[in-house]
């Protein structure tokens, strides 16, 4: 079977969560004495190694050959699911096996084990119901030396949408309509329409030539149409409805005696060499925005000069806990970016949590969010 390089991640995961379950079915056998809870146990691990062979089967790049593609995003949501439960479980039995052993040990296992088991299943639940909780954020982003006739300018963003089984075309339709209320001069969508090949790319197209904006809707591409071969398709069909594409490509944007200069890249893969080139897209004189997917290009764009980055990609990492106060998401093993505004020298960055979801329908910790951006002077 052909995978695309970006799934890695998630067949480590299922391969883990494979271990863990083998573990879990020796170590339950000797903790278990009654024959129907060893008969639970074998059929509580057939189906985990079933919803993991199904997540893994999601991930084949032709699956939407095969199945319909809401078929494929739910099961792997579900695969994950019964990943998280069983590595749970698995770490909990570790550190119970160091414990010296005592007759209740297996009462407290079982009790811990169904507890733990049961969490990723509540969570899910929770952050189900909250994924499509839609708020407008609003953030003032100074910029050093902004003329007076950009001061006040407002941008609208929307990004990260995964149009899919996890986010439908009506719920989108909200988002838009909570971005147009905005009345922002200035609308952006930065990637992510979808989350792979059969989702229902003409809706979101449909969708992002709703918005409304006095200066224009422009957009970049982020992963996903990459992963899907979409980007030129999703280029023409938004063309051809209003919506401007920016691929390695500038536009200007004239208020009153100012230009604000917009440029916008495709998505750049995370480790490599970042905005090569880019610098020939800035324009002396102007206020420079670059659109890019990926945050991670942030200290590269603040060395070329450019005075605010838009971005999304993380979304806020999607689930995250407050521990220390400190901000704990799988997004921050790959960008320090992950959320929110951030300065490097005269420069700033500004990411989007987004408003779908990747793998688990699931927001916690990481509201879904419409952005506006307000320029104003330092």
């Amino acid at each position: 079977m052909r995978h695309n390089f970006h799934v890695f991640p998630d067949l480590i995961f299922l391969f883990a969560c494979l271990v863990a379950q083998l573990a879990l079915a020796v170590w339950g056998r000797r903790l278990l004495s009654a024959r129907w809870q060893r008969a639970a146990l074998y059929a509580v691990s057939g189906l985990c190694l079933a919803a993991y062979g199904a997540a893994y089967l999601s991930l084949y790049w032709r699956a939407s050959h095969y199945f319909p593609v809401d078929v494929i995003t739910w099961t792997q949501g579900v695969g994950l699911i019964a990943g998280l439960g069983v590595l749970g479980t698995a770490l909990l039995g570790a550190i119970i096996r160091r414990v010296p052993y005592r007759e209740d040990r297996r009462a407290l296992f079982r009790t811990a084990a169904t507890v733990v088991m049961a969490s990723p299943v509540a969570v899910t639940a929770f952050g189900i119901l909250h994924r499509n909780n839609f708020r407008v954020t609003e953030t003032d982003v100074p910029i050093p030396g902004l003329p007076r006739d950009l001061s006040g300018i407002r941008l609208v963003q929307v990004t990260d949408v995964h149009l899919s089984a996890f986010l439908s075309e009506r719920d989108f339709a909200r988002a838009i309509d909570m971005a147009n209320e905005t009345r922002a001069q200035i609308a952006l969508v930065t990637g992510d329409l979808i989350t792979r090949r059969g989702d229902p790319l003409d809706a979101g197209i449909r969708q992002i030539a709703r918005l409304r904006a006095e200066a224009g809707v422009f957009g970049c591409m982020g992963n996903h149409e990459g992963y899907a071969h979409v980007e030129d398709y999703t280029a023409g069909e938004a063309a051809r409805r209003g919506v401007r594409f920016l691929r390695s490509d500038t536009a200007d944007l004239r208020f009153g005696n100012a230009t604000l200069h917009l440029a916008g890249v495709d998505y750049e893969p995370f480790n490599t060499p970042y905005l090569q080139g880019a610098e020939r897209l800035l324009s002396p004189g102007s206020v420079n925005v670059l659109l890019s997917h990926n945050p991670d290009v942030l200290p590269v764009a603040a060395r070329q000069g450019w005075d605010l980055m838009i971005a999304g990609h993380t979304h806020g990492g999607q689930i995250g806990v407050e521990i220390l106060h400190h901000d704990i998401s799988p997004a921050r093993y790959y960008t320090p970016y992950v959320r929110g505004l951030y300065r490097i020298g005269k420069s700033a960055g500004y990411v989007s949590t987004g408003l779908g979801t990747v793998g688990l329908p699931v927001r916690l910790g990481a509201p879904p969010e419409v952005s506006l951006i307000r320029l104003c002077a330092t």
